[in-house]
């Protein structure tokens, strides 16, 4: 398949959970929030040269395959892995940057006051990891987080999510347990598929797992 076939056979697929079009780049540190969400999510490709509507417009300087390196390398903390290819179609330049899924969660993106923050990928949206899922990786990385033990703060929860679906606050103020404790648990409830999430109304909500 040549690059042309090839690249149109990405963009007929349109924006989704692992694929994201970026017309131009013109800010390394916006471009940082996607490359944060792949990593972060299920890994994903960003057709940089490309228009929302599918259209090419290639990329038109080297500045901006400088800035795709700085989002990655400089505005990423770890660092993100990425792999850049350059296709030429129609006497334009359009550049794949692929993130595979990271082992080393979270990869956050550097804003310009130097706040660190972990995104998600959900759809084709990016979106700011809530508490809950920062909380979902340390978890991962702690060994020591294996067994799930039913104690009565956890039944409290699970009790407050019976046939509801809550928001973490509204989940905090009727179980009566402090919000770190909360965010801990539905980790660990999560890890262990009792609980489960979506994002529902710009909302993370909670419930038990079905």
């Amino acid at each position: 398949m040549d690059d042309r076939r090839y690249l149109l056979s990405l963009i007929s697929e349109g924006e989704h959970q692992q694929q994201d079009f970026k017309y131009r780049v013109s800010d390394a540190q916006k471009l940082a929030k996607s490359v944060s969400a792949f990593a972060n999510t299920d890994g994903g490709r960003l057709l940089i040269g490309v228009r929302d509507d599918g259209n090419l417009s290639g990329v038109r300087s080297e500045e901006e395959i400088y800035m795709m390196h700085q989002a990655a390398y400089r505005y990423c903390q770890p660092e993100a892995s990425i792999k850049f290819d350059t296709y030429h179609v129609d006497g334009r330049t359009i550049v794949i940057a692929t993130i595979p899924p990271s082992d080393r969660r979270p990869i956050c993106a550097i804003s310009e006051d130097g706040r660190k923050r972990a995104f998600i990928r959900i759809a084709d949206e990016n979106i700011v990891a809530s508490p809950v899922h920062l909380a979902i990786w340390r978890e991962a990385q702690n060994l020591k987080g294996a067994m799930m033990t039913y104690t009565d703060t956890v039944r409290k929860i699970l009790d407050v999510l019976q046939e509801q679906c809550l928001p973490l606050n509204l989940i905090v103020r009727r179980s009566n347990i402090s919000r770190y404790k909360v965010i801990t648990l539905l980790a660990r409830l999560i890890r262990f598929h009792v609980v489960q999430w979506e994002y529902t109304g710009q909302q993370f909500l909670f419930s038990l797992y079905k």
